[in-house]
């Protein structure tokens, strides 16, 4: 009976899929961190946008403008600084994804690897059985000598 197949790297392997498990649990924080960005922007922008619609009063006092300018202000000001925040959390996320993909294709590479290594070791076994049939045959069947 022959022996199984052992591949030598296995724990390189293993390793590889932990690194890569790790850089898509990191892919999906990020994911999930410029989902949330995106969301805190749109609302800004639509507050925004609700505010400028609306306006003053036709009546509105000194301190009414100046109390809706400020307003204003600090919408545009809270955008600018979601926008900008946004934008990090994008490369940052881009930069997850190039990692994730990375990592995958590692590990990709060694389960290649490990499958050429098996298919290899099987013919070699397989061969290696066929030769001792063979001999096994032609021993028995060996023509006598009178």
């Amino acid at each position: 009976m022959p022996k199984p197949f052992v591949f030598k790297l296995d724990r390189v392997l293993d390793y590889r899929h932990q690194l890569e498990d790790e850089a898509v649990a990191l892919l999906a924080q990020a994911q999930a961190a410029h989902d949330d960005q995106r969301k805190v922007v749109d609302a800004l922008a639509a507050t925004l946008k609700h505010h400028l619609k609306h306006g003053l009063k036709k009546e509105g006092t000194a301190d009414d403008i100046w109390l809706w300018r400020q307003y204003k202000d600090g919408l545009e000001q809270d955008l600018s600084r979601a926008k900008a925040e946004l934008a990090s959390l994008a490369l940052k996320l881009q930069k997850c994804r190039q990692d994730a993909v990375k990592r995958s294709k590692d590990r990709q590479l060694l389960d290649k690897l490990k499958d050429k290594q098996a298919t290899r070791y099987h013919h070699e076994q397989s061969l290696k059985e066929q030769k001792e049939n063979d001999e096994s045959s032609a021993l028995r069947h060996k023509t006598k000598d009178y």
